[in-house]
């Protein structure tokens, strides 16, 4: 096979995995050097899938066989699909050939099971060894480790990747039984604690390293040599929406597990879609769009605006709203904490005020010590003064009806099925 039909075929294989970004690592490049590539600056030619992904990244599996027989996986051992498997050279060659042509960032490299654990993640470890020693590669590497693997391809794996990642896959240990088997949650679990303990201990010795005083010996070196670094970027999981029955109350607590366990630095939201030869146990349609979209959402609240995951779906149906995004929603479920004074509030309350994000709740704090804010102020700083408004008191505005009537409750729908948003 040649390696154009083989980048085609793992190159499609591997777009069910949301979880490429390329954010937190350390900042690397070549100016000045010998080495090839960076992980920041201008240049990059981002392209994005119909569902809104980013795909700046050369995301590939090194294979699309695997022994395991997941029935939510396109690539599962009884799916009748072409197969392809890459070498390390190859993938090695088409990273460094994509970068050259600056149509990608890094690569972020997966794989299906072959052999046995050890044998696929010795593979994937060494495609990142080759580009990281032999080219001196500089950009942005992701790995997808399996869970099975031993304690030391999981720590080279750290020496080379900016970010590692483990999917969970479905939100619960149940469903992971009735749809995978042959994964064990526990086994799951004990290489996500690995790795955090090794990203620990990185950052550990790169603090103590750095507040270490330098001492210039003669005919010494002049400065210490730096800690071995560890996946910087730290590591990222995944969860199936849909493919299961876990309402979304189920997902953001099990979420709400992983950042707290663990350190996630990201818990990615990919909406199940229906593969070739389902089985009989999947659902037949995917769920809507909008839905992933309101649990990226509600994963912000919990990350950056203080919300806790039982408050943030705390209806009987243990569902998000769709028709609003859940902080407008928990903010009319909840009227007897509004209308916020933006004059006296605390940051804490002004983050739950619906259409206020961090940013804007900064500029707020920093206004109001300088003089009482006006509803003027909000235009001026161009915030959604519309939206904010119905919730909130500022010198000379009052709202004058109840904000609950702002947005209707929920109803039966009996139109179009809601279409895929912008994440934000």
């Amino acid at each position: 096979m040649d390696l154009s039909r083989k980048l085609a075929i793992l190159a499609d294989a591997a777009k069910y995995d949301a979880s490429c970004a390329s954010s937190g690592t350390d900042k690397r490049d070549s100016r000045g050097g010998t080495g090839i590539g960076s992980t920041e600056g201008m240049g990059i030619c981002h392209s994005y899938a119909p569902d809104g992904r980013c795909i700046s990244l050369l995301k590939i599996l090194l294979t699309n066989h695997c022994q395991y027989d997941c029935l939510y996986c396109v690539n599962r051992s009884s799916s009748n699909v072409a197969r392809a498997k890459f070498s390390v050279e190859e993938v090695v060659a088409l990273t460094l050939d994509f970068y050259r042509r600056n149509t990608i960032e890094g690569l972020f490299l997966s794989s299906g099971i072959i052999k046995s654990p050890d044998f696929t993640m010795e593979q994937v470890v060494r495609v990142a060894q080759v580009l990281r020693e032999d080219h001196d590669f500089r950009g942005y590497i992701h790995l997808k480790t399996i869970p099975d693997a031993s304690e030391e391809l999981l720590r080279r794996a750290g020496r080379y990747a900016d970010r590692l990642s483990i999917n969970v896959e479905l939100p619960t240990d149940d469903g992971l039984k009735a749809l995978a088997p042959e994964k064990d949650t526990a086994a799951i679990h004990r290489s996500m604690g690995r790795l955090k303990l090794h990203i620990d201990d990185a950052k550990d010795a790169q603090k103590t390293a750095a507040a270490t005083p330098i001492r210039l010996i003669p005919g010494a070196a002049s400065r210490p040599a730096r800690p071995p670094r560890f996946a910087p970027a730290g590591q990222s999981t995944q969860m199936i929406v849909g493919a299961d029955a876990s309402d979304d109350r189920s997902i953001l607590r099990s979420s709400a597990a992983l950042y707290g366990r663990f350190r996630m630095r990201r818990v990615y939201y990919s909406a199940f879609s229906p593969i070739p030869d389902a089985a009989r146990a999947l659902p037949l349609q995917s769920p809507p769009l909008v839905r992933e979209h309101r649990l990226y959402q509600a994963d912000w609240l919990m990350r950056f605006y203080g919300f806790d995951h039982e408050e943030i779906v705390d209806d009987g149906t243990g569902l998000l709203r769709l028709d609003v995004d859940p902080k407008h929603a928990w903010a009319l479920a909840h009227p007897e904490r509004f209308p916020v004074d933006l004059n006296q509030a605390p940051r804490e309350m002004l983050l739950r005020v619906p259409g206020l994000g961090v940013g804007s709740v900064d500029k707020l704090l920093a206004a109001r010590r300088v003089r009482r804010l006006r509803a003027e102020d909000l235009r001026q700083m161009k915030l959604p003064a519309r939206k904010v408004l119905p919730f909130v008191i500022v010198d000379g505005h009052r709202p004058g009806a109840t904000h609950s009537s702002v947005i209707p409750a929920p109803t039966a729908s009996t139109g179009p099925a809601p279409k895929q948003m912008g994440l934000f």
